[in-house]
């Protein structure tokens, strides 16, 4: 499970990082900005839960497209180092971005990670061609082809 968690975040760390670039390159929905600055803090915030650390990210800031690709490089790395250093059946308590409290496996954090991100690239996808812009394969069996 491990390998297979390795590779699920080898794929959102590269699909996200060419929808950076391509943020960075074309004229996009504001939109979109605001999706892909989401995609990147909560998974910033995700990491932070299961390493019992403070996070200080708000969910829903918007950063410099610049600065996206390091913090989606860093957000990578600290989840491939969770996957390789945690009990992945280890049971979290955290609180979320409202206060309340919960208990969750690292697995099932793990995986709510790549599906919220993939569920904002769809949504990106979606802007962009709403507007008139072709929009990337991100799909998960193109990564793999």
């Amino acid at each position: 499970m491990k390998n297979f968690f390795g590779e699920l975040f080898e794929y959102n760390y590269t699909v996200n990082d060419k929808v950076i670039s391509s943020l960075s390159q074309i004229q996009v929905p504001e939109k979109s900005i605001l999706r892909i600055n989401h995609t990147i803090n909560a998974h910033e915030i995700w990491n932070a839960r299961i390493e019992g650390v403070t996070c200080g990210t708000d969910v829903w800031e918007i950063r410099p497209v610049e600065l996206l690709h390091n913090i989606n490089r860093d957000n990578y790395n600290r989840s491939l180092a969770i996957i390789e250093n945690t009990d992945l059946t280890k049971t979290i308590r955290y609180s979320n971005t409202k206060g309340q409290t919960f208990e969750n496996l690292v697995r099932d954090m793990l995986f709510h990670i790549i599906n919220h991100s993939t569920y904002h690239l769809g949504q990106i996808a979606t802007d962009c061609k709403a507007n008139g812009l072709l929009p990337l394969a991100t799909d998960y069996i193109f990564y793999k082809r």
